[in-house]
């Protein structure tokens, strides 16, 4: 495939409990930020000089605490229900906009 005519995405979430994608395989893609949920925890990846680092805070959303939230976030879809957990997320993104 020719990165120079498909690029990759600036942002690769891997949700998946049933397959596993490896890192190499984000990497070999040069796909620049990786979030990996799993077993009740999110991951950030970041590709740094053609590897990945673990980071605590996405570049895309610098101002959100990522690897908090996805996870909380889950919860509520689990406990509440997915709609009610969305329109909250809404609720609270519009905020941080103002």
């Amino acid at each position: 495939m020719d990165l120079e005519v498909y690029p990759p995405p600036d942002l690769a979430i891997e949700s998946d409990v049933t397959s596993k994608t490896t890192l190499d395989a984000y990497e070999a893609l040069r796909v620049p930020e990786v979030w990996i949920y799993r077993d009740r925890q999110l991951r950030i990846y970041l590709l740094q000089n053609g590897n990945y680092t673990q980071s605590s805070i996405s570049p895309i959303f610098p101002k959100l605490l990522i690897t908090e939230m996805i996870p909380q976030l889950v919860q509520k879809a689990i406990d509440e229900g997915t709609s009610r957990m969305l329109r909250e997320l809404k609720v609270q993104l519009c905020q941080l906009k103002d």
